[in-house]
């Protein structure tokens, strides 16, 4: 069987198209996107996927990837890769946040660690919450919910569709701002109780200014947060679970 070079091209050519949208979210995903994740993995993974999804594809033969049309649909292609990517990585990147906030109230903040998954300095009660909201990502297989709804994003946005809106965009910053709220509402507990144990030490050392304040105060406060999580713990799935529901539904929405 001989196939000609017209043929061939047709062929890397619809290949290209959803490979960069896969690629782009393999990139800024979390998890996929993790450092400890290597590139080659990442590539032979979109790789294996683009070749799954391709039957379902539209043809683009006909387009020319160094066209001007052609560089837009890859504009395009790679902006939808990284909003899927990010609005997972926003969520977990808020998940952070939140643990760093609530151990510098706790006076942690300089018992940090080496994120693995993005390769910088966070606190331990921050890689904490990390891990838990990755365990419990994997256990309820958003991985696959993830891939399903790249998969439908085909189906929502043809490869030969303009750009993107500039709504999409701006839902995006409005989605951060409500996971960072989301965020501060997870510390707002630890940080309560840390006050209230600084305001019970301020009126302690008023009454006994001989008190070692510093020998006293950082265990009370460290111990009361520690407390104050361990109290906050069986909330902390469902609100997981929550904010993992408000991520795909964001993705499906401006998607659609």
């Amino acid at each position: 069987m001989e196939f000609s070079a017209d043929e061939i091209i047709g062929w890397v050519t619809a290949f290209y198209w959803p490979f960069l949208r896969i690629s782009a979210l393999f990139m800024a995903a979390p998890i996929f996107g993790a450092r400890t994740v290597p590139v080659r993995i990442r590539i032979i993974l979109a790789s294996l996927i683009t070749v799954l999804l391709y039957p379902n594809m539209p043809d683009t033969s006909a387009l020319d990837p160094l066209g001007p049309e052609g560089i837009v649909i890859a504009i395009q292609q790679i902006l939808i890769g990284v909003l899927m990517g990010m609005t997972l990585h926003i969520m977990f990147a808020a998940l952070v946040m939140s643990g760093m906030i609530s151990a510098t109230t706790m006076g942690l903040g300089f018992a940090s660690t080496v994120d693995p998954q993005n390769g910088v300095q966070v606190t331990i009660l921050g890689q904490y919450y990390l891990i838990m909201a990755t365990l419990l990502f994997l256990s309820v297989d958003g991985h696959l919910l993830l891939l399903k709804v790249l998969a439908d994003s085909f189906l929502a946005i043809p490869l030969s569709e303009g750009l993107l809106p500039m709504q999409v965009f701006w839902n995006l910053v409005v989605f951060s701002a409500e996971m960072f709220l989301t965020a501060l509402l997870i510390a707002l507990p630890i940080m309560v109780g840390v006050l209230l144990v600084n305001l019970g030490l301020g009126v302690v050392t008023r009454a006994a200014p001989q008190l070692n304040i510093f020998a006293v105060g950082f265990p009370a406060t460290m111990l009361t947060g520690f407390v104050l999580v361990l109290l906050c713990q069986p909330l902390l799935a469902p609100l997981l679970m929550d904010l993992f529901s408000n991520s795909f539904d964001f993705l499906r929405l401006n998607l659609n």
